[in-house]
């Protein structure tokens, strides 16, 4: 059977709006409408005609306006007359129109011309709006699915039941793959921006998640308590129907699940059915939960590694800022030596010293200290918990470069090359190396021998490993 092709007719040009100079307010405009036209709130007694789709549009515009996603893009929506916001709104609304987001049609209650989605473009906006919106899912797929099989098994149980066992089953998968996919994500995000301050909020943000949608997934709904309730009812339905609900229920499923006939493989469609509900089920609870768990741990493991190496950075700087205002005032004159010393003293004069009471000191007496001495010798350890704390060791290790053999591999480096190394080409053939590379600039700054510089340059280091400025890394000139 053939089938109409999608780019015909007004939509031809159908994702032309998307790839514009202004993208990102195509995009949000699409959120806004279809929150006004088709989300929770929506007002389905009263249609928009121009004014009120201009109204709705309009924070948008001017939240946007200044904005462009492709400076070098000259297009309808990049023009002299965009700099306004009520024509820059007009031409959002005619280029939707022309490319067959948006359709207009008679309100014959109001006798003007409204304005609504067209059918392809309500589906690609509600993708837009959905990646902007927080999950509201209770997370009980699974639970559905077991009580969609009692239903089944009851008296007045029929195909229906079955159809919805089979729909809840599979939103059992969408779901863990969806959080799989976001836990990985999130990891991807830490990795680049490599800092705690640009995702305390994401944290935070997956701690509320947790607490409402994932602790219910991996408790009350999980695949590892419900599985076996599920097969037990899938079995009775195998070997206890009676002839006359099995033949009823074959004929329902033959009408109501016309996709399962062109699905199902020998049989009939009744046992099809049951197999593929055991068969999800037992995918969920062997490879997609585990993979669940696995992914939140590594993403909760990661993040409290970068937490640790930044309160490790944070405190390393503290501790060495009074050394470094030593030998500041090492190397300044007399004048220059008051000046530094004024300007410290203002900024620490809030600061409170605080002396130990001397009468707090008491020594142990020769009774305390014999017991001391004859404490039990603590048991060897195993092989078995050698091992283990081994490899813990390994792990919390694996993505860590001191700073200090960093700063000796840039001077062995520099030694060898006899000129100044850049950032940009350092190697990056392992992780190891490409981290050495995101901490090279830092290191080098809280080095003690001061003797190495590095300074910004114009250009970017962008790989696909992370994006940031360049450096030119070089031993300090002695003037």
């Amino acid at each position: 059977m053939s089938a109409s092709a999608f780019f015909e007719s007004e939509r031809q040009r159908f994702f032309r709006p998307l790839n514009s100079a202004r993208r990102e307010l195509v995009a949000a405009c699409l959120r806004t409408l279809y929150e006004r036209l088709h989300g929770p709130s929506a007002d389905y007694a009263h249609n928009l005609n121009r004014d009120e789709l201009k109204d709705v549009l309009m924070p948008e515009v001017q939240a946007h306006q200044e904005r462009l996603d492709s400076v070098d893009a000259q297009d309808e929506l990049n023009t002299k007359e965009s700099e306004d916001p009520q024509q820059l709104a007009a031409m959002l609304i005619r280029v939707l129109v022309q490319d067959g987001w948006l359709e207009q049609y008679p309100d014959r209650q109001g006798l003007v011309t409204a304005f609504r989605f067209s059918r392809p473009g309500k589906l690609f906006a509600e993708a837009f709006w959905s990646l902007h919106r927080p999950s509201r899912s209770r997370q009980r797929n699974m639970r559905s699915c077991r009580n969609a099989l009692d239903a089944a098994l009851s008296e007045r149980g029929d195909a229906h039941d079955l159809v919805d066992a089979y729909e809840y089953a599979e939103k059992v998968i969408e779901d863990l793959t969806e959080g799989i996919d976001d836990l990985q994500e999130r990891v991807r995000h830490l990795m680049v921006e490599a800092s705690i301050h640009d995702q305390w909020d994401s944290f935070v943000e997956f701690l509320e998640r947790f607490q409402k949608d994932y602790s219910k997934q991996l408790t009350i709904d999980s695949s590892t308590i419900n599985r076996s309730a599920i097969k037990q009812k899938l079995e009775q339905l195998r070997t206890e129907l009676g002839d006359a609900k099995y033949r009823r229920m074959e004929a329902q499923l033959q009408d109501i699940a016309s996709w399962a006939l062109k699905e199902h493989t020998g049989g009939t469609v009744l046992d099809w059915l049951l197999e593929r509900i055991e068969e999800i089920v037992d995918a969920a609870h062997q490879s997609k939960q585990p993979g669940f768990i696995r992914a939140m741990e590594n993403y909760v493991k990661r993040i409290s590694g970068l937490v640790q190496q930044s309160m490790m950075l944070r405190t390393g700087r503290a501790r060495h800022a009074y050394l470094d205002a030593v030998q500041r005032v090492a190397r300044l004159d007399t004048p220059n030596q008051d000046a530094l010393l004024e300007r410290i003293g203002e900024h620490i004069a809030t600061v409170e010293v605080r002396l130990l009471d001397p009468s707090s000191f008491k020594l142990r007496s020769a009774v305390q200290r014999r017991k001391a001495a004859t404490t039990s010798v603590p048991p060897r350890p195993t092989r078995a918990a050698r091992l283990e704390a081994a490899m813990k060791q390994a792990q919390d290790q694996a993505f860590t470069v001191p700073n200090e053999s960093l700063t000796q591999q840039i001077r062995s480096d520099l030694r060898l090359f006899k000129h100044p190394v850049r950032l940009s080409g350092l190697p990056a053939a392992t992780a190891r190396d490409v981290l050495a590379t995101m901490q090279a600039v830092e290191a080098i700054r809280s080095t003690k021998a001061r003797d190495l510089r590095a300074a910004k340059l114009p250009g970017r280091v962008e790989n696909e490993f992370y994006s940031g400025f360049d450096y030119e890394i070089d031993f300090k000139k002695n003037t």
